[in-house]
């Protein structure tokens, strides 16, 4: 035999050394659940592993990913249902604990990139993205809020604006909002193409934020839809997003490589908490090995096409890096 490919995994040297995907803590953003108070970390328990911080907790959990070489979060706040109501208020309210939170993080971790999520469900008395009316999700009027909620995590000073709504038009909205108040330099990832997916429950059990009634299915994408991603790709990119989301991964990588493909925008891809939860189960119990899995599942999405990987395996990821 001419070629031989078996020659090329022959050694761990030599298949180090042809490798074609790699990933690195750099493409990696570790989402984080920020709780109202002090001295709390309460772990998650659809989500073993994972916590929701008090802000001095947080602060130590940052500390400790920075020192990893993870240098981007999406900070998410656990909102007690007292704050919640039918529109959100509390979202843009300056003085909130979680956009005071905010400030404080940028202040005491300027090199960190900071990302926040902009939709109504964590302040939703209703448990949905949008402001809901009669039992149908209004479009054009939620904008509005979240053009508020934009402004008024810019304003703390993050970084990405993660608008993860689904609203038709809302990043062209919130962009002009943007820069209409001088936050130019505030980029948004967006959600682009968000499938109604079963792979949330254990993110709407760390935040309480599912759906009082009904269903996402009227916002968020039908799973059995590839070429409706490509227009809504197509809007993102016309409305001024700077980065483009799949949420979530596994599932879908085929829409991560179409979005690849076809856009020069970096693409992003969230390992979301099902995702996360079904590896972790199944390592706990014995199943698999959980490592060998998580490593072989973030390859995956990076080979799809991803540059960039929202997972809450990204601390995991970058301690087993660290001692290899």
């Amino acid at each position: 035999m001419e070629r031989r490919p078996r020659r090329n995994r022959s050694t761990a040297a030599i298949r180090e050394m042809v490798r074609e995907t790699r990933i690195s803590v750099n493409d990696l953003i570790f989402p984080l659940f920020l709780l109202e108070g002090e001295n709390q970390k309460v772990e998650v328990a659809s989500m073993p592993g994972i916590y929701r911080h008090s802000l001095d907790s947080l602060f130590n959990e940052i500390e400790e990913c920075l020192e990893l070489g993870i240098n981007t979060f999406d900070i998410f706040p656990v909102v007690d249902v007292s704050y919640k109501d039918k529109t959100a208020t509390h979202s843009f309210n300056p003085d909130f604990f979680y956009l005071k939170a905010l400030e404080k993080i940028k202040l005491k971790f300027p090199e960190a990139c900071i990302m926040t999520d902009v939709a109504m469900d964590p302040y939703s008395i209703d448990g949905h993205d949008g402001i809901v009316k009669d039992g149908i999700i209004l479009n054009d009027e939620t904008l509005e809020v979240l053009g508020k909620m934009a402004l008024a995590q810019a304003a703390t000073g993050i970084d990405i604006i993660g608008p993860s709504d689904m609203m038709d038009g809302r990043v062209g909205y919130i962009r002009e909002v943007l820069d209409d108040n001088g936050f130019e330099n505030v980029a948004i990832m967006s959600y682009t193409a968000k499938y109604a997916s079963a792979f949330y429950g254990p993110f709407r059990d760390a935040l309480d934020s599912a759906p009082k009634s009904g269903d996402k299915k009227t916002y968020q994408m039908d799973p059995a839809n590839a070429k409706e991603a490509l227009l809504e790709a197509e809007l993102d990119e016309l409305e001024g997003a700077d980065f483009m989301m799949v949420k979530p991964a596994l599932a879908y990588l085929d829409i991560i490589k179409s979005l690849s493909e076809n856009f020069n925008i970096p693409i992003a891809a969230y390992n979301v908490s099902g995702e996360y939860a079904m590896i972790t189960a199944a390592g706990q119990k014995g199943w698999i090995d959980e490592n060998a899995a998580m490593v072989e599942c973030l390859l995956s999405i990076k080979r799809a096409g991803a540059k960039i990987i929202l997972s809450y395996f990204s601390k995991r990821y970058a301690l087993l890096k660290s001692v290899e």
